[in-house]
C-alpha cells in the first residue's frame, strides 16, 4: 500500500512548479490525472533533449511521471461538462492559472465544489489570489526580488546573481502546494469538509529571507551584499582553488571553524578568538590558500577532518556521487511507451518506511489516456473529437 492510496487528483497546472508538486503527489501513491490543452503545448512538454522513442522530452518525462494525461478544450461547454463529471470521482483540483480564469471557463472552485462538496482545490500563481499584483505575470526570478531574499545575494562589486535553478517555483510553490494539500486532506479526514487553498510563490519566498529577515523586523539594519554571516561577509563562503573549482566552507561553530583552521594549516587560529580581532585577514589568508591546491586535493584533505568543507559538484559528479545514489536520488523509470527501456531521472525526497515512493511509470505523451478516460464516462468518439 501507498501512502496516498485512493488519493485522486485532477491537475490543471504546466511548466514546473504545479507538475513538480503532483508529481511527488504520485510518486507518494495519489492518482493523478493531468488535463491540457491540444492546441496549446506546455513548454515542458517541448522541451529538448526529446526521448525518440517514448515520444516525450526528457523534462515531461520526468514531471509527469506516475500520472496520466488527457486533453481537453475548456472552452468548449462539452469538455466543461466532463471536468465536472471527472471531479466527481477526484478528491483534489491543481491549476496554475491567473487568478479568475478557472472560473471564467466555468470550472472554478464554486462551481465543482457542487459537483463534489469534499473538493478540495489548490491554486498556484506567483502572487496570490489577492493583492494589488495578483493579476499580473512573473517567474522565479521575479518573485524572489519581490520578496526582498535577492537584495542581499550575490557580490558586493556584481550586485545579484543568476542561479540555475527554479527556487520559487519549487522549494516554495510547489513544496507549498504538497503541504497545503496534505493539511487540508487530513482536516477533510476529520471534518469531512473540503476547502479552497491560495498558494503564492512570492508569499513563500518571503519567509526565506530567515535569519535576515527575522533580525530586520526586530528592529536590526537590513542586510546588505557580503555584509552578513550567510551571505560572504563572514568565512561562510565559496573559494576558488587552484584548478578554476571551488570548495564550500560552512564551518560556522567554533568546533567546524578549529578543523577548518587545521585543514588551513592554521592551528592557532582555532580558538575562533581571531574572528573577532581580524576576520578580513582570515579569509583573505583562506582565500590565498584554497589556490595553492586542487579542489580533489582540498576534498581529500578535509575527508579526514569535520568541518563542514565540501567540494563545489558538477551535476554530471553529482549524478554520480557514492553518496546520493546511496541515497536513491537517481533512479531509472520504466518508459511506458518503449517497453523494456528506462530513462534516468531525479528521484523523490520523500523517505517513509513503510510506504516508500515508486517509481511505476515516466510521463506518457500528452493527451495519451483522453479516449479511455473520457470513454469511461459514456462519451462517444464523437463527443470525444469535440471536446478537445
Amino acid at each position: 500500500m501507498s501512502a496516498l492510496d485512493g488519493v485522486k487528483i485532477l491537475d490543471f497546472s504546466t511548466l514546473l512548479p504545479g507538475p513538480y508538486a503532483t508529481m511527488m503527489l504520485a510518486d507518494l501513491g495519489a492518482e493523478v490525472l493531468r488535463v491540457g490543452s491540444k492546441d496549446k503545448t506546455d513548454l515542458v512538454a517541448v522541451w529538448p533533449p526529446m526521448l525518440e522513442e517514448a515520444g516525450v522530452s526528457a523534462p515531461w518525462a520526468w514531471l509527469s511521471r506516475n500520472k496520466k494525461s488527457i486533453f481537453l478544450n475548456l472552452k468548449k461547454e462539452t469538455a466543461v461538462q466532463a471536468v465536472k463529471e471527472l471531479v466527481k470521482e477526484y478528491d483534489i483540483v491543481v491549476e496554475q492559472f491567473r487568478p479568475g480564469v478557472m472560473d471564467k471557463l466555468g470550472v472554478g472552485y464554486e462551481e465543482l465544489r457542487q459537483a463534489n462538496p469534499r473538493l478540495i482545490y489548490c491554486s498556484l500563481t506567483g502572487y496570490g489570489q489577492t493583492g494589488p499584483m495578483a493579476m499580473k505575470a512573473g517567474h522565479d526570478i521575479n518573485y524572489l526580488s519581490r520578496a526582498g531574499v535577492i537584495s542581499a545575494a550575490g557580490r558586493a562589486k556584481e550586485g545579484p546573481s543568476l542561479y540555475n535553478f527554479q527556487i520559487a517555483d519549487v522549494a516554495s510553490g510547489a513544496m507549498n502546494v504538497v503541504v497545503s494539500i496534505l493539511a487540508a486532506l487530513h482536516y477533510r479526514d476529520v471534518t469531512g469538509k473540503g476547502q479552497y487553498i491560495d498558494v503564492s510563490m512570492t508569499d513563500g519566498v518571503i519567509p526565506f529571507n530567515s535569519m535576515d529577515g527575522a533580525c530586520f523586523l526586530a528592529g536590526a539594519p537590513a542586510p546588505q551584499r557580503e555584509s552578513q554571516q550567510l551571505n560572504g561577509g563572514e568565512i561562510y563562503d565559496f573559494y576558488r582553488t587552484k584548478d578554476g573549482q571551488y570548495m564550500s566552507v560552512g564551518s560556522l561553530e567554533p568546533k567546524f571553524f578549529a578543523q577548518l583552521c587545521i585543514g588551513m594549516e592554521h592551528p592557532e587560529w582555532a580558538d575562533g578568538k581571531i574572528l573577532k580581532t581580524d576576520l578580513k585577514m582570515v579569509k583573505e589568508t583562506f582565500k590565498e590558500k584554497f589556490l595553492t591546491k586542487t579542489r580533489d586535493e582540498w576534498t581529500e584533505i578535509f575527508q579526514k577532518l569535520d568541518a563542514c568543507v565540501e567540494p563545489v559538484l558538477s551535476l554530471e559528479e553529482a549524478a554520480a556521487d557514492e553518496h546520493n545514489n546511496a541515497r536513491q536520488m537517481w533512479v531509472d523509470v520504466p518508459l511506458p511507451t518503449a517497453p523494456g527501456k528506462t530513462v534516468r531521472q531525479m528521484g523523490c525526497p520523500i523517505k517513509l518506511s513503510d510506504c516508500p515512493a515508486e517509481y511505476r511509470h515516466a510521463g506518457y505523451p500528452a493527451g495519451f489516456h483522453t479516449q479511455e478516460i473520457l470513454k469511461k464516462l459514456g462519451y462517444s468518439d464523437i463527443d470525444i473529437k469535440e471536446m478537445i
